[in-house]
């Protein structure tokens, strides 16, 4: 059962992500099998709430009975946390890892909470209201890896969650037109108005060169938050330090290729090459042995007060959120 829980779990981010796939390799043994047994979950969660299989074959807008999908997701990640035997591959990994390193369980129940913001179509009318949504879908993701890891410092698990806003950012400048042919939008309405951009009309080519504005101007707003989790860097062991500084290089890249093409940038999927991405592994490398030497306290490091800031257990940003059900 244990290999085949690995199994899934590997062939889940191979599939899913191959720029964390690449990084994920660098972990030591352990911690690499339970960082891909959460994305494994992870994955499976948001497959089953939008009818995918591994991130493809996506129909338009959130399947009918997508809400009963998701209480039943809810229901047994609370029957995981609770010891009961756990049949499905992706609960049984997931139960597996809540368990050995006590995440806690409002963060599992957070980043449902994001796929629910999917199901009932939210709008989001400020940029802060798109950094609530990048918190419940990537930002808890790396408070929960970064749990896994030993974290616990909230200082630190700042950091992690800053790197999973700067994340998603990133795969929304990625994805626009992508989520808008399914229906979805996580550019603010406000940027959108003054750009021009009819919500309707989000995808058609004709609003490419106003796009790329907003997609650079995503990017550009990712850069803070990326900032901020290189800072945490140095309270990791020094394979996980290495790996998450790998990961925030290919990440980052992929935001500056997306800025570099302009109203090019969804011709085809941005990405980064096997060659560049060895070069970002290798900067990773130097990034994470850098931090063991830098004589700094990755706790005691101020965080910029300016940056969107996760909430303390409930849905919710530092300033109020406006975002809307359509």
């Amino acid at each position: 059962m244990s290999e085949a829980l690995m199994e899934h779990a590997t062939r889940s981010i191979e599939v899913g992500s191959k720029s964390f796939a690449a990084a994920a390799r660098l972990f030591d043994p352990a911690t690499r099998r339970s960082v891909l047994m959460l994305y494994a979950w992870c994955r499976h969660c948001d497959d089953v709430v939008d009818g995918q299989e591994l991130g493809f074959n996506t129909a338009a807008g959130a399947p009918r009975d997508a809400a009963a999908k998701l209480a039943m997701l809810e229901e047994q990640t609370r029957r995981a946390y609770a010891g009961e035997p756990m049949r499905d591959p992706a609960f049984a990994a997931f139960q597996e890892v809540a368990l050995r390193h006590r995440i806690a369980p409002r963060y599992a129940l957070d980043h449902l909470a994001g796929f629910a913001m999917d199901v009932r179509e939210t709008r989001y009318e400020t940029i802060d209201d798109t950094l609530r949504y990048c918190y419940h879908v990537a930002g808890v993701v790396g408070l929960m890896m970064a749990s896994i890891m030993g974290a616990q410092d909230p200082r630190v698990l700042d950091r992690a969650c800053d790197l999973g806003l700067a994340f998603q950012l990133t795969n929304i400048a990625r994805d626009i037109v992508e989520d808008a042919r399914m229906g979805r939008c996580y550019l603010p309405a406000q940027w959108l108005r003054e750009a021009g951009i009819p919500l309707q009309e989000l995808a058609e080519p004709r609003h490419r060169a106003q796009l790329a504005t907003l997609a650079a101007r995503l990017v550009d707003h990712a850069e803070p938050y990326y900032d901020s989790a290189a800072a945490g860097i140095a309270a990791l062991p020094l394979r996980s330090a290495w790996a998450i500084a790998s990961a925030r290089n290919v990440y980052r890249q992929i935001g500056i290729e997306v800025k570099r093409r302009g109203a090019h940038a969804w011709d085809t999927r941005a990405g980064t090459s096997k060659a560049a991405k060895l070069l970002l592994l290798a900067r990773g490398a130097g990034m994470a042995l850098g931090s063991r030497f830098s004589g700094r306290d990755p706790a005691g490091q101020e965080r910029d007060p300016t940056l969107w800031r996760r909430p303390d257990g409930a849905a919710g940003g530092h300033r109020a959120a406006h975002a809307t059900a359509a």
